[in-house]
Protein backbone atom coordinates (compact mmCIF):
# COMPACT_ATOMS: atom_id res chain seq x y z
CA UNK A 1 0.00 0.00 0.00
CA UNK A 2 1.19 3.90 -0.81
CA UNK A 3 0.17 5.90 2.03
CA UNK A 4 1.24 9.50 2.09
CA UNK A 5 -0.03 12.50 3.89
CA UNK A 6 -0.42 16.02 1.96
CA UNK A 7 -0.85 19.12 4.07
CA UNK A 8 -2.25 22.88 2.98
CA UNK A 9 -0.69 25.23 4.96
CA UNK A 10 -3.51 27.97 4.84
CA UNK A 11 -6.31 25.53 6.54
CA UNK A 12 -3.98 23.37 8.33
CA UNK A 13 -5.24 20.38 6.24
CA UNK A 14 -3.65 17.09 5.87
CA UNK A 15 -5.35 15.41 2.31
CA UNK A 16 -4.41 11.36 2.35
CA UNK A 17 -3.36 9.64 -0.75
CA UNK A 18 -4.12 5.89 -0.78
CA UNK A 19 -3.22 3.67 -3.47
CA UNK A 20 -2.45 0.10 -4.56
CA UNK A 21 0.51 -0.03 -6.73
CA UNK A 22 -0.37 -3.14 -8.19
CA UNK A 23 -3.65 -2.31 -9.28
CA UNK A 24 -2.84 1.72 -9.94
CA UNK A 25 -5.95 3.14 -8.16
CA UNK A 26 -5.93 5.58 -5.60
CA UNK A 27 -8.22 6.99 -3.38
CA UNK A 28 -7.96 11.07 -2.51
CA UNK A 29 -9.43 11.62 1.24
CA UNK A 30 -10.37 15.65 1.90
CA UNK A 31 -8.65 17.16 -0.94
CA UNK A 32 -8.32 20.89 -1.55
CA UNK A 33 -9.44 23.09 -3.99
CA UNK A 34 -6.19 25.35 -4.23
CA UNK A 35 -4.19 22.13 -4.11
CA UNK A 36 -5.77 20.49 -7.25
CA UNK A 37 -3.26 20.64 -9.35
CA UNK A 38 -0.22 19.52 -6.61
CA UNK A 39 -2.11 16.26 -6.29
CA UNK A 40 -3.08 15.73 -10.28
CA UNK A 41 0.66 16.16 -10.69
CA UNK A 42 1.66 13.36 -7.87
CA UNK A 43 -0.54 10.87 -9.33
CA UNK A 44 0.57 11.32 -12.67
CA UNK A 45 4.14 10.75 -11.00
CA UNK A 46 2.78 8.05 -9.31
CA UNK A 47 1.35 6.47 -12.59
CA UNK A 48 -2.39 5.95 -10.53
CA UNK A 49 -6.00 6.40 -11.45
CA UNK A 50 -7.75 8.72 -9.05
CA UNK A 51 -10.94 5.93 -8.14
CA UNK A 52 -12.64 7.80 -5.43
CA UNK A 53 -12.56 11.27 -3.45
CA UNK A 54 -14.20 10.56 0.00
CA UNK A 55 -14.77 13.26 2.21
CA UNK A 56 -15.15 12.54 5.77
CA UNK A 57 -17.60 15.90 6.29
CA UNK A 58 -18.76 19.21 4.79
CA UNK A 59 -15.84 21.12 5.58
CA UNK A 60 -16.05 25.04 6.91
CA UNK A 61 -12.70 26.22 6.79
CA UNK A 62 -11.63 25.40 2.83
CA UNK A 63 -13.52 24.72 -0.18
CA UNK A 64 -13.30 20.85 -1.36
CA UNK A 65 -11.32 19.86 -4.26
CA UNK A 66 -13.34 16.88 -5.31
CA UNK A 67 -15.68 18.77 -8.19
CA UNK A 68 -12.45 19.94 -9.91
CA UNK A 69 -10.89 16.09 -9.39
CA UNK A 70 -13.94 14.77 -10.55
CA UNK A 71 -13.79 17.17 -13.67
CA UNK A 72 -10.19 16.22 -14.18
CA UNK A 73 -10.45 12.50 -13.62
CA UNK A 74 -13.88 11.19 -13.80
CA UNK A 75 -13.05 9.55 -10.45
CA UNK A 76 -15.82 9.23 -8.10
CA UNK A 77 -17.29 11.27 -5.31
CA UNK A 78 -17.86 9.59 -1.83
CA UNK A 79 -19.47 11.67 1.18
CA UNK A 80 -20.63 10.82 3.83
CA UNK A 81 -24.63 9.12 4.34
CA UNK A 82 -27.03 12.07 5.29
CA UNK A 83 -24.70 14.99 4.92
CA UNK A 84 -26.18 17.73 2.77
CA UNK A 85 -24.73 17.60 -0.11
CA UNK A 86 -26.53 17.89 -3.43
CA UNK A 87 -23.98 16.63 -5.90
CA UNK A 88 -22.09 13.18 -4.81
CA UNK A 89 -21.67 10.46 -6.62
CA UNK A 90 -22.31 7.99 -3.55
CA UNK A 91 -22.91 7.96 -0.23
CA UNK A 92 -21.35 5.90 2.34
CA UNK A 93 -22.80 4.31 5.31
CA UNK A 94 -21.84 2.99 8.88
CA UNK A 95 -20.06 0.00 7.99
CA UNK A 96 -20.01 0.32 4.38
CA UNK A 97 -16.42 -0.41 2.58
CA UNK A 98 -14.90 0.83 0.01
CA UNK A 99 -11.86 -1.47 -2.15
CA UNK A 100 -9.20 -0.52 -4.03
CA UNK A 101 -7.07 -3.32 -5.16
CA UNK A 102 -6.36 -5.29 -1.62
CA UNK A 103 -6.82 -2.14 0.40
CA UNK A 104 -10.22 -1.76 2.63
CA UNK A 105 -11.26 1.83 3.50
CA UNK A 106 -14.17 1.29 5.75
CA UNK A 107 -16.69 3.78 7.27
CA UNK A 108 -16.96 4.65 10.88
CA UNK A 109 -19.84 6.78 11.58
CA UNK A 110 -18.27 9.49 13.90
CA UNK A 111 -20.95 12.79 14.48
CA UNK A 112 -20.83 15.04 16.81
CA UNK A 113 -18.33 17.79 15.11
CA UNK A 114 -20.88 17.59 12.64
CA UNK A 115 -24.35 15.39 12.27
CA UNK A 116 -23.37 13.76 9.31
CA UNK A 117 -19.18 12.47 10.09
CA UNK A 118 -17.27 10.06 9.19
CA UNK A 119 -14.03 8.41 10.29
CA UNK A 120 -12.62 5.99 7.73
CA UNK A 121 -10.35 2.88 9.09
CA UNK A 122 -7.72 1.81 6.49
CA UNK A 123 -6.11 -2.01 6.28
CA UNK A 124 -4.12 -3.24 3.36
CA UNK A 125 -4.83 -7.23 4.73
CA UNK A 126 -1.17 -7.48 6.04
CA UNK A 127 -0.01 -7.67 9.70
CA UNK A 128 1.03 -3.74 9.55
CA UNK A 129 -1.17 -1.57 12.07
CA UNK A 130 -4.31 0.02 10.61
CA UNK A 131 -4.74 3.28 9.78
CA UNK A 132 -7.79 5.67 10.70
CA UNK A 133 -8.83 8.87 9.46
CA UNK A 134 -10.68 10.39 11.69
CA UNK A 135 -11.37 13.46 10.14
CA UNK A 136 -12.36 16.34 12.51
CA UNK A 137 -13.94 13.93 15.31
CA UNK A 138 -10.51 13.58 16.99
CA UNK A 139 -7.28 15.46 16.30
CA UNK A 140 -4.18 14.51 18.12
CA UNK A 141 -4.09 15.64 21.31
CA UNK A 142 -7.31 17.16 20.24
CA UNK A 143 -10.79 17.17 18.65
CA UNK A 144 -13.31 19.62 16.44
CA UNK A 145 -15.10 22.25 17.95
CA UNK A 146 -19.20 21.12 18.10
CA UNK A 147 -20.77 24.62 17.98
CA UNK A 148 -21.69 24.72 14.81
CA UNK A 149 -23.12 22.60 11.52
CA UNK A 150 -25.19 21.13 13.87
CA UNK A 151 -22.74 19.70 16.22
CA UNK A 152 -22.89 18.18 19.49
CA UNK A 153 -20.74 17.72 22.02
CA UNK A 154 -22.38 14.88 23.49
CA UNK A 155 -22.24 13.22 20.64
CA UNK A 156 -19.14 14.02 19.97
CA UNK A 157 -17.91 11.94 22.88
CA UNK A 158 -19.71 8.89 22.20
CA UNK A 159 -18.04 9.01 19.10
CA UNK A 160 -14.68 8.88 20.26
CA UNK A 161 -15.10 6.92 23.05
CA UNK A 162 -17.30 4.44 21.83
CA UNK A 163 -16.30 3.83 18.40
CA UNK A 164 -12.88 5.31 17.93
CA UNK A 165 -11.76 4.32 21.50
CA UNK A 166 -12.36 1.09 20.59
CA UNK A 167 -10.23 0.56 18.04
CA UNK A 168 -6.78 -2.05 19.08
CA UNK A 169 -4.31 0.93 20.90
CA UNK A 170 -2.21 0.22 17.95
CA UNK A 171 -4.33 1.79 15.52
CA UNK A 172 -2.57 4.87 13.89
CA UNK A 173 -4.20 8.19 14.15
CA UNK A 174 -4.07 10.61 11.05
CA UNK A 175 -6.31 13.33 11.32
CA UNK A 176 -8.08 15.67 8.85
CA UNK A 177 -6.34 18.89 10.43
CA UNK A 178 -3.28 19.71 13.21
CA UNK A 179 -2.12 23.47 14.43
CA UNK A 180 0.84 21.84 16.01
CA UNK A 181 2.76 20.34 13.81
CA UNK A 182 1.71 16.62 14.65
CA UNK A 183 1.37 14.20 11.73
CA UNK A 184 0.30 10.73 13.34
CA UNK A 185 -0.65 9.29 16.30
CA UNK A 186 -1.90 5.71 17.97
CA UNK A 187 -5.36 5.26 19.69
CA UNK A 188 -3.64 4.11 23.11
CA UNK A 189 -1.83 7.59 22.42
CA UNK A 190 -4.91 9.59 22.38
CA UNK A 191 -6.55 7.78 25.14
CA UNK A 192 -4.44 8.25 27.49
CA UNK A 193 -3.13 11.82 26.66
CA UNK A 194 -5.65 13.55 25.05
CA UNK A 195 -6.48 16.04 26.90
CA UNK A 196 -9.92 16.84 25.62
CA UNK A 197 -10.89 12.81 26.80
CA UNK A 198 -8.52 12.20 29.15
CA UNK A 199 -9.92 12.52 32.79
CA UNK A 200 -13.20 13.73 31.70
CA UNK A 201 -16.55 11.98 31.82
CA UNK A 202 -19.23 12.88 29.55
CA UNK A 203 -20.91 15.75 31.48
CA UNK A 204 -17.12 17.35 31.84
CA UNK A 205 -16.56 16.95 28.08
CA UNK A 206 -19.59 18.27 26.89
CA UNK A 207 -19.52 21.25 29.53
CA UNK A 208 -15.82 21.93 28.39
CA UNK A 209 -16.77 21.68 24.63
CA UNK A 210 -19.64 23.79 25.39
CA UNK A 211 -17.65 26.98 26.81
CA UNK A 212 -14.91 27.15 24.35
CA UNK A 213 -15.80 30.14 23.16
CA UNK A 214 -14.06 29.55 19.77
CA UNK A 215 -14.28 32.75 16.75
CA UNK A 216 -15.37 31.11 13.63
CA UNK A 217 -13.35 29.60 10.72
CA UNK A 218 -12.64 32.45 8.26
CA UNK A 219 -13.95 30.42 5.46
CA UNK A 220 -16.80 29.33 6.96
CA UNK A 221 -19.94 31.33 5.00
CA UNK A 222 -17.61 30.82 1.87
CA UNK A 223 -16.91 27.11 2.32
CA UNK A 224 -19.92 25.70 3.59
CA UNK A 225 -22.01 26.05 0.75
CA UNK A 226 -19.56 25.61 -1.63
CA UNK A 227 -18.65 22.64 -0.18
CA UNK A 228 -22.72 21.30 -0.25
CA UNK A 229 -21.84 21.69 -4.26
CA UNK A 230 -18.99 19.26 -3.79
CA UNK A 231 -16.80 22.01 -4.38
CA UNK A 232 -18.52 23.71 -7.62
CA UNK A 233 -17.68 27.41 -7.85
CA UNK A 234 -18.58 30.12 -10.05
CA UNK A 235 -15.35 30.14 -12.03
CA UNK A 236 -13.93 27.97 -14.81
CA UNK A 237 -12.33 24.37 -13.75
Amino acid sequence: MLFRQLFDQESYTYTYLIADTKVGEAILVDPVITLVQRDLKLLGELELTLKYCLETHVHADHVTGTKRLWVKTGCIGVVPAHAHIRCANQHIDNGEILKIGAISVKAIATPGHTDSHMAYLVNDNTDAPARVLTGDALFIRGCGRTDFQSGDAGTLYDSVTQCLFTLPDHTRVYPAHDYRGYTVSTIGEEKRWNPRFSGRNRDSYIDFMNNLNQPNPKKMMEAVPVNERCGRVAVAV
